[in-house]
């Protein structure tokens, strides 16, 4: 019994001196986005992570962003009267997300009616820098099935035009380093109604 005890001692001994040298490897910061890895075996605030128990090494802290990875917008081409005002450029240094998607809106122009199709949907994907400008061109993620290559091609181009009438958007510091890199995923709506042609 008085060996169990003596075993049982010094493993808390162990897992005490392992425990300071964590700690002093690793500050504690208790800030709620401090990036830091923890161990279950850690005593003091830090940010969760994506680790094993059983890994000895650092890991990548699993972080809830404020930001949400993907930042997505509807556009229509169309927009109802009670929204008009989500559609209207800001007249100020673009500096919350609204203020963004409300830029984005605002800078669509849609083909004109020769080459578009009625409810034809294309969405893209693309990031911004710091300052507003755009980090490369947009790419397509969806487009509606059954559009011919030259209706794609009309929106397309449509999508790279309006978007480069834009940019770079004015933003505020907070909103620059807040979404630069951030992929934001546009979808375009058509829904104009075009007159058919009488037989």
């Amino acid at each position: 019994m008085r060996a169990v005890i003596v075993l049982l001692i010094v493993m808390a001994g162990v897992a005490m001196g392992r425990s300071a040298v964590a700690q002093e490897r690793r500050p504690a910061d208790p800030s709620p986005f401090a990036h830091v890895p923890c161990s279950v075996f850690d005593n003091r605030p830090c940010t969760p992570s994506v680790c094993s128990a059983l890994e000895s090494g650092p890991c990548f802290p699993d972080i809830d962003y404020p930001i949400g990875e993907n930042l997505q917008v509807t556009v229509e081409s169309n927009p109802p009267d009670k929204d008009a005002a989500r559609y209207r450029i800001p007249d100020h240094d673009l500096d919350t997300i609204g203020d963004l998607f409300q830029a984005l809106r605002a800078c669509w122009t849609p083909p004109q009616q020769e080459v578009a199709r009625e409810g034809m949907q294309m969405a893209v994907k693309f990031s911004f820098r710091r300052d507003g400008a755009l980090i490369a061109p947009p790419q397509l993620t969806y487009a509606t099935p059954g559009a011919t290559s030259q209706t794609r091609d009309a929106y397309r181009q449509a999508i790279v035009v309006s978007l480069s009438h834009c940019v770079p958007l004015a933003f505020s510091k907070g909103l620059g380093g807040a979404i630069a890199g951030r992929p934001i995923l546009v979808r375009y709506v058509d829904n104009r109604m075009f007159e058919r042609p009488s037989p």
